[in-house]
Formats: structure tokens, C-alpha cells, sequence
């Protein structure tokens, strides 16, 4: 815009030639008077005079001459030493020509400068409050012009030269080669080469192929300017300024190809059919109040983070001293970031960001600038805007996230570089990858804030944020979105929703490109919608089971979910607590391990034909536990403890009765007694320890119906405190009564060692 400004601050120096050449009309009239003032039947030399023309009293110009000398033949008239001084019939000019050699041809009217003319062009405002004649006060700046072989038509008013014209000023000076004014349009037109350069703390240079000067109106016209400035070039197919009465611009519009260019480390270019400048009033002239390009407005930015941008138009308003302040882009406006640089693995093992484009589309964005210099903010407005994110890895191509709003607002940073950008209110972002469902999330309001590299960092949202990605549901006050590894985190109050599990914590996350939950703090987790499995066993009910824990992992495929720290899982009396619980909804299978001081706990509520409950309570390393199979597989320091028996082993399985109807006042109606206890086997170093005995052997089996243990492998023995030792291949003894069943060998007899009360 400031170029455009150049441009018509220095063309207005132009207008002078066309008063030049008006001047040149009153010379050709002093001309044709010149031959009635002088003998022409004689052949003489006057020596020093002057001639004179008077109005009202006042002097319109005065010529002076050092000697005039006229020949009969050919009616030629010579002048030497001319000074030529024009005040005009309001006596407001000072203006003055002057050269060394004039000839005046009488028959054609012809004037004819031989070799070079000066012209200075002074306003005298004074002029009629002062004696008659008089020079101005004080000279301002005159405007001088220079030329050579000027042609006068005296009859016509026209002018001409085909030679170089220069002028200057007291901000530029110019030329051209050629020139033609016309006296009844008023019109100048130099014929080519038009050059100005305008001076200053930053110079400029301007060049045309041809250009006008017209009074009626006042107009200046240039064919193919091309304007360059410190590194910022303009041109256009063609330029037309208007002027003012008192000739300073008033606007200024170029058509065809206007291109602008703006060199640097990040070089600038703009493009479109139609460029405008409007000045502000009399009172400021030659200041930029307004700029507009419309038509098919292009333009890009190079750079790291390179920007192109389209529009149907672009309106620019300025303070003082040309400085933009705001500008408007408007009609179908679309900005588009790329990123070329793509960042480095950081120190912490973090994978490198992935590139994008990041695509910005509305009816309006408004941008403000700060100091009249660089970016500082940017607003939309009008319906639908978004910001759309593409990313450009081969691996990635196809996904893209979509953020809409009423409307954004963006922030830039010292450099001009994009920061952050504000969404408010209705903000939704949509990630779509191909063949997937897309994946939604909702909120109040959002922050989008800008990578180093470029691209998107991360999104907040703000406000009952909701965020829905196929079977998963999930809801919090406050959301970050990670384009670039596609984490959603959630925080205030949040929960989800997932394939009918419901979980709540302090602070969870989402991989929206895997469907993976995490969350950390107070975890809880409710798996509803369960449906009654008879041949189930300890998770069979169709009650919720619940799971408590510090964090949670949810895989969206196959369903599983892990807890871990304190995690705690339980169905109506069945309870399963472990450092580590993982838990598969579909087949309703728990793997659950333990860490030295914390073992995983399993409770299991039997209850006999009398509702009795018996709890049995076993610890071990690990627990293995699949609801289709009935069976619990326990390792490690396997400690099993019922309602007057403890035994351990090294492993143990417990194999579950099939779930059926309850008869127990405490269970739901029509629910299912599930977890009882069919039989269990203990492995390796078996030790069962009643009240009044202690067995040990390798192997041993227990039925639930019969209380009754089998115990066998390395020689199994039964220490009882008061019938003493009794060992065998197979001891076979019952939990409510003191009978033993001993089975031995031929090679391993049975043994029984007895005490005697003396």
C-alpha cells in the first residue's frame, strides 16, 4: 500500500508539466504579439527590451529579452536571452521560463525553443495584496522543469518534443521522453520511458511504458507501472491517479495484473485484478487512508511456516504517516499454513511432530496490526468459519481434523508468526480417517495454540466438553487435543463411556486414532448392560461389576481394560483386589498380579442350601480367572483361607460351581448365586493347617460338598496334637470330623505314629 502511496505522492509532481505547458499557450500568444511590437518591414536588432501584458490593472506576464532580431524572409523572428515571468490574471503565480534561443515562425505560428528550456513553477497566495510585479516573499520549493526543441503551436495551443523531459521537486525527480500537450483537453501525454525517482529516508523509483496528465478531470494514467522501494516491488497493466483541485491525490485505482512483492526473510507477494487507494481529505495530503485489492486476490507468504491466501477482496485502512492499522479480507477467504520444517526427536525420546497444513476458510477475518508494523491479531466473522488440519505424512494421509465455531480470533507473536487461535462459542472438532467413523468432540469454547515449526501444537477446549468416537462417549469441563499423536485429554470431573463401561477420575486421556482411554486419579469403572451368564461362575451375575483403582488403561479393541494401584474388582460379594487388575468385558476373564508386600486378594462367598455364607479368602502372586471356563488359576505363595482351614501351595485352581438362581435373602430377585466353590487343587509344598492339625504333601484336592481333602506326593503327612503323625502315598481326611483315609504302598507303608497320655 505504501508503494501504491509513492507512486501517487510522486506523479503529482507530474501535474507541473501539464502547467508547463500551459504556460508554454500564454508564451505562444507573447509570440504572435512579439512581430507587431518589432519592424517587420526592417531589418534591425533591438537591444534590451520588454513586453508586457496587463489585465485590470495588473500585469499577466512580462517578457524580456536581451536582443530580438527579424528577418523578411521567411518571417522568421529570432529571440536571444529570454526571461519569461508568468503571474497569472489572479496574480497568484511567480512562475518563469527562460532560455537562450526561441524562434518564431509568423506564417505557421510556430514557436520553437532551440537547444535546452527552464521552467520554475512558484504559487504566490500574496500575490494581490502586493505592488504589481512583485516576487513572492519567500520561495518555496519551486518546481523546476527542463527540456530541449520544445515546439508551440500558437493557433492550436499544442505542444510538443520528442526529446527528454526532466523535472524536480523538492521530494523526486523524473523524466520522460517525448511529450505531447493537447490545449483543448488539457491533456499531457508522454510518450514513453517514464521514470521518477522520489527521494527520502526510503527512495523509490518508478517506471512506465507511457503515461497522461488530464485536467478535466484531474488524472494521471500510466501504462505498466512498475514500482520499486527498499525491496518492495508493484506493478499492473495499467494505473490511473485522481487528483484533487489543488492537485494532491485524492484516489487511486490499478487494473489488470496488479502484483505487489515484499522481499526479506519471508518474502511477501499479493496479486488480483483490481487495486484501490483513497487519501484522506485536503487538510492531509498525500496520506493513505484506505487500500483495496479485490478481484481474484491471491497472495502467499515464503518462509519455515510459508502462507497463501485467496479472497474476493482485501480492504486496508492506515493511521498517519501511511502506517497500516487494520485490514479485511472478505468474500470466501481461505488462508492455508504450511509446514515444510518438520521437528527433531527431542532429548526426552519424544517422537518427531508430523507435518501439516493447516487451512483457515470464512466469509470475513479482520486483521489488526500492531504499530502500524507487524500482525498482532486476527478476528472472524460471518457464518461457518473453520479451521481444518491436514497432515502431510505418507503414514497420516487421509486424516483430517476439522474445528468449527461462531467464530475465532487469533493471536500472533513478535515475529508475526501465528500463537494461538480462540474458537467461541458452539466449538466442534471432527477428526475423520478413512474407513473409520469420525470422531467428535464438543465444547463451549477452544484454544488452538500454534507449534514452533508450525502446524497445531494442541487444542483446549473449555466448557461441557463432550467427545464422541464410535461406542465411546466421554465428558469433562476441560479438554487438550494433541494433533500430532492425536490425544484427547480430559480433566474436571471427567468420565467416559465405552462399549457399556462407564469411568470416572480426576484426569483422563483418549487416543483418537487407537480409541485407547487413560486415566489417572480416584479411578472408578462401572461395566452396566451385563447379561446373565448360567454357565458363568464368580462374574456371572448380571449386576454391574465394579473396579477401583489410581489408573486405568482402556483398549478399545479387544475391550480390555487395565487397572492399576489399589485397583479393586468386584460382582455383588465376589471380590477380586490386586496392584494390577486387567479385566476383559466380553469374556468376562481377569488377570490380576501382585508385587512383594501386595499380593492379589480373591474373595469368594459360598453360601450352603441354608444360606450360610462360608467366605473363602486366597492370596497369591498372580490370578488368572476365566468366567466361560469356571476355573481360577492362582501363583505364587498361594494362600487359600476358609472358615476353619488355611492352606498354601505353590499354584492352586479353583474350579467354580455353574452360576444358578439365588435363594439368599441378600441377593437381588431373580439374580444369580455365583463364585461357589467346587473344588480346589493346590501344587507344590502344600501345607492345610485346621484348628487341631497340620497336613503337608505336594498335591491336594478339595470338594466343597464333602469338605473333604485329598492330599498326595512326597510322602503326604497329618500331624494332629493329639493322635500324632500319620503318612502315606494318598491321606484322605475331612474338615468337620477327625477321620483320615490311609492309602499306602508295599515300598511305603502306611505310618502312623500315636501318642500316649501317661
Amino acid at each position: 500500500m505504501r508503494r501504491w502511496f509513492a507512486i501517487g505522492a510522486t506523479l503529482t509532481a507530474l501535474v507541473v508539466s501539464g502547467t508547463f505547458l500551459s504556460r508554454r499557450l500564454q508564451l505562444g500568444h507573447l509570440g504572435k504579439r512579439i512581430p507587431n511590437k518589432i519592424d517587420i518591414k526592417v531589418q534591425q536588432t533591438a537591444e534590451g527590451f520588454t513586453i508586457s501584458k496587463s489585465e485590470e490593472g495588473r500585469t499577466v506576464f512580462t517578457i524580456r529579452a536581451s536582443n530580438a532580431i527579424q528577418y523578411k524572409a521567411g518571417g522568421h523572428a529570432e529571440l536571444h536571452n529570454v526571461t519569461i515571468t508568468v503571474y497569472g490574471r489572479d496574480s497568484a503565480r511567480f512562475d518563469q521560463i527562460y532560455g537562450t534561443n526561441f524562434d518564431y515562425d509568423q506564417q505557421s505560428g510556430i514557436v520553437i525553443a532551440k537547444g535546452e528550456v527552464q521552467i520554475d513553477l512558484e504559487s504566490n497566495p500574496q500575490g494581490t495584496q502586493l505592488p504589481d510585479q512583485s516576487a513572492p516573499p519567500e520561495l518555496k520549493n519551486p518546481i523546476h522543469l527542463k527540456t530541449s526543441n520544445l515546439s508551440f503551436n500558437q493557433k492550436t495551443g499544442d505542444a510538443y518534443t520528442s526529446e527528454r523531459v526532466d523535472f524536480k521537486v523538492p521530494e523526486a525527480t523524473g523524466s520522460a521522453v517525448g511529450a505531447t500537450y493537447t490545449a483543448k483537453t488539457g491533456l499531457l501525454d508522454m510518450k514513453s520511458q517514464v521514470h521518477v525517482v522520489v527521494s527520502g529516508e526510503v527512495p523509490s523509483v518508478l517506471d512506465a511504458v507511457h503515461g497522461t496528465i488530464q485536467k478535466d478531470p484531474r488524472k494521471l494514467e500510466f501504462d505498466f507501472p512498475k514500482l520499486v522501494r527498499a525491496g518492495q516491488y508493484f506493478d499492473s497493466n495499467h494505473a490511473t491517479v485522481f487528483l484533487r483541485e489543488d492537485n494532491s491525490i485524492d484516489h487511486m485505482i490499478a487494473t489488470g495484473n496488479v502484483h505487489l512483492r515484499v522481499d526479506g526473510e519471508q518474502p511477501i507477494t499479493a496479486e488480483s485484478d483490481l487495486g484501490q487507494l483513497v487519501m484522506t481529505g485536503p487538510e492531509q495530503k498525500n496520506v493513505l487512508q484506505t487500500a483495496v485489492l479485490s478481484g481474484k486476490v491471491h497472495f502467499q507468504k515464503a518462509g519455515p511456516q510459508p502462507v497463501e491466501g485467496n479472497s474476493g477482496k482485501v480492504t486496508g485502512n492506515f493511521l498517519g504517516q501511511n502506517a497500516p492499522a487494520t485490514a479485511r479480507a472478505e468474500e470466501d477467504v481461505k488462508l492455508v499454513q504450511h509446514q515444510i520444517k518438520q521437528s527433531q526427536a527431542t532429548n526426552s525420546g519424544q517422537p518427531q511432530s508430523s507435518r501439516q497444513d493447516v487451512i483457515l476458510t470464512a466469509p470475513i477475518v479482520d486483521f489488526f496490526l500492531a504499530d502500524g508494523q507487524r500482525l498482532n491479531s486476527a478476528m472472524t466473522s460471518g457464518a461457518g468459519p473453520r479451521i481444518e488440519i491436514v497432515p502431510l505424512d505418507e503414514a497420516k494421509k487421509g486424516q483430517n481434523t476439522v474445528i468449527t465455531a461462531v467464530k475465532f480470533t487469533a493471536k500472533f507473536d513478535d515475529s508475526g508468526q501465528l500463537s494461538a487461535v480462540h474458537g467461541a462459542p458452539n466449538v466442534k472438532i471432527v477428526n475423520s480417517s478413512p474407513g473409520q467413523p469420525d470422531r467428535v468432540s464438543i465444547s463451549d469454547a477452544a484454544d488452538a495454540f500454534a507449534s514452533p515449526d508450525g502446524g497445531v501444537e494442541s487444542v483446549v477446549q473449555r466448557g461441557n466438553v463432550v467427545y464422541t468416537d464410535k461406542d465411546l462417549k466421554a465428558w469433562g469441563e476441560r479438554a487438550r487435543y494433541t494433533p500430532n499423536d492425536e490425544m484427547l485429554y480430559l480433566n474436571g470431573s471427567p468420565r467416559v463411556i465405552q462399549g457399556g463401561m462407564t469411568t470416572t477420575a480426576i484426569a483422563m486421556r483418549m487416543n483418537r486414532a487407537t480409541g485407547e482411554a487413560f486415566a489417572e486419579g480416584d479411578v472408578k469403572s462401572t461395566y452396566n448392560d451385563l447379561k446373565e451368564q448360567p454357565n458363568g461362575g464368580m462374574l456371572a451375575s448380571s449386576d454391574p461389576i465394579h473396579v477401583t483403582s489410581e489408573k486405568m488403561v482402556s483398549h478399545h479393541d479387544p475391550g480390555v481394560a487395565t487397572y492399576t494401584g489399589k485397583a479393586r474388582l468386584w460382582q455383588v460379594a465376589n471380590v477380586v483386589e490386586a496392584p494390577s487388575i486387567e479385566f476383559d468385558r466380553e469374556t468376562r476373564s481377569v488377570v490380576a498380579l501382585g508385587v512383594p508386600g501386595e499380593p492379589v486378594s480373591t474373595a469368594l462367598v459360598q453360601k450352603d442350601s441354608k444360606g450360610k455364607t462360608t467366605p473363602v479368602a486366597i492370596t497369591s502372586d498372580r490370578l488368572t480367572y476365566s468366567d466361560s471356563e469356571r476355573k481360577a488359576h492362582f501363583e505364587g505363595n498361594v494362600v487359600a483361607k476358609g472358615e476353619d482351614a488355611t492352606m498354601t501351595a505353590n499354584t492352586a485352581d479353583a474350579y467354580l460351581k455353574p452360576a444358578e438362581p439365588s435363594t439368599g435373602k441378600d441377593q437381588q430377585k431373580n439374580g444369580l448365586a455365583t463364585g461357589r466353590l467346587d473344588r480346589l487343587i493346590g501344587h507344590g509344598h502344600v501345607v492345610i493347617v485346621q484348628p487341631t492339625r497340620r497336613a503337608k504333601g505336594d498335591h491336594v484336592v478339595y470338594t466343597m460338598d464333602d469338605d473333604k481333602y485329598v492330599l498326595t506326593g512326597n510322602s503326604p503327612s497329618i500331624f494332629d496334637a493329639e493322635r500324632g503323625t500319620v503318612t502315606g502315598d494318598s491321606l484322605t481326611f475331612y474338615k468337620r470330623d477327625d477321620r483320615v483315609l490311609v492309602e499306602g504302598e508295599a515300598k511305603t507303608p502306611a505310618v502312623t505314629q500315636t501318642r500316649v497320655v501317661r
